[in-house]
């Protein structure tokens, strides 16, 4: 898998708002896995971003800080997939190798295995995922949620249209080094890519962006 971290330039779009959040949690970032792995689409993934030593343990909705991800165009869905990546059979990708692309989300794992990534209460449809009393979360015991390299994956999406602009708002909770909790709420953001005649000019490393914060 080609996977290429978004770099800041100029011209694109990007947006973090983050209305509560504590010091080890530093926001959301976007990597772009690559572009027409489905004919027509571009597939990135969302980590966010923590200090060393912490960990993510939910991403949540409530009526105060409803959640929603989703894309301005539609998100591509592999039948042998699923709604999270406890769905996905990594056994699978030999015989349906577009499996890799499905869209879903997730705590720190990209597949199934040794996967404790739970939910309740989350509205899975086919181009956006939303809740305004849900949660998808692993136990503070489960080593999945730990930082690995200062981020934690929490979503894959691959949407059509490379115009397209993947874009949400989500709340999270986890744990920093100190064993003290974090939490963020309604952290927004959009995700997008250059126009395609951009690509190589590029090298499909384009993002440009802001980042906004609130305390």
């Amino acid at each position: 898998m080609n996977v290429k971290r978004f770099m800041t330039i100029a011209g694109g779009a990007a947006l973090l708002t983050t209305t509560v959040a504590q010091a080890d949690f530093q926001g959301l970032s976007a990597e772009l896995v690559g572009t027409d792995l489905v004919d027509g689409t571009w597939t990135a993934r969302i980590y966010a971003d923590l200090s060393a030593g912490s960990r993510l343990d939910a991403v949540y909705g409530n009526g105060d800080n409803p959640l929603l991800m989703t894309t301005t165009s539609s998100l591509y869905q592999n039948a042998f997939g699923g709604d999270t990546s406890a769905s996905i059979n990594p056994a699978l990708y030999a015989a349906f190798d577009s499996l890799r692309y499905d869209s879903w989300v997730t705590i720190g794992l990209e597949d199934q295995g040794s996967n404790a990534l739970a939910s309740i209460g989350i509205n899975f449809g086919a181009d956006a995922i939303d809740s305004a009393d849900g949660s998808w979360y692993i136990t503070p015991d489960d080593a999945q949620g730990q930082e690995i390299g200062g981020r934690v994956l929490i979503a894959q999406f691959t949407s059509y249209g490379y115009d397209s602009t993947l874009y949400g708002t989500i709340s999270m909770q986890g744990k920093n080094a100190d064993g003290s909790n974090w939490t963020a709420e309604s952290v927004s953001y959009e995700f997008a890519i250059p126009a395609p005649g951009a690509f190589a000019l590029l090298g499909l490393a384009g993002f440009a962006g802001r980042r906004r914060r609130r305390a």
